[in-house]
């Protein structure tokens, strides 16, 4: 019976962190496309309709200096796992280490929304300026 408890914590742990991970993929993979999205919007337009939300939600996130909920949500599962959680938002744990060695502030997430919108801008002023010229 021991062997069967240590087993079964040992699959909560197992679960719980892996759906952690996963929240952590799913939580990337929207701040890339929050970022890059618009990129796809040359390849085929109909992605702007489920980009533009998208990163007008991340703009927002960063102005109103909001936490996504996808942060709370992995450290949850982290909690219930019997894992370490951290502290902070998703930016500032997993992005700004890798970009940034002094961690977020407010001014950071400023400056972060102005990036996305202003990559996003720019991209999307190159979508619309191809389809007003005649033969694109």
């Amino acid at each position: 019976r021991r062997g069967r408890a240590r087993t079964g914590a040992r699959r909560r742990i197992v679960s719980y962190g892996t759906l952690a991970d996963l929240a952590v993929a799913l939580h990337f993979s929207f701040v890339a496309f929050v970022l890059f999205g618009g990129v796809l919007v040359l390849w085929r337009r109909w992605v702007m309709w489920v980009h533009l939300p998208a990163a007008a939600w991340g703009v927002w996130v960063e102005f109103s200096g909001w936490i996504c909920p996808l942060t709370p949500l992995e450290k949850s599962l982290r909690q219930r796992g019997g894992l370490e959680g951290y502290t902070g938002g998703f930016v500032e744990h997993y992005i700004l280490p890798v970009l940034y060695p002094h961690g977020l502030t407010r001014t950071v997430q400023l400056v972060l929304g102005l990036i996305v919108l202003a990559l996003n801008g720019w991209i999307y002023w190159m979508v619309f300026r191809r389809s007003r010229v005649p033969g694109s």
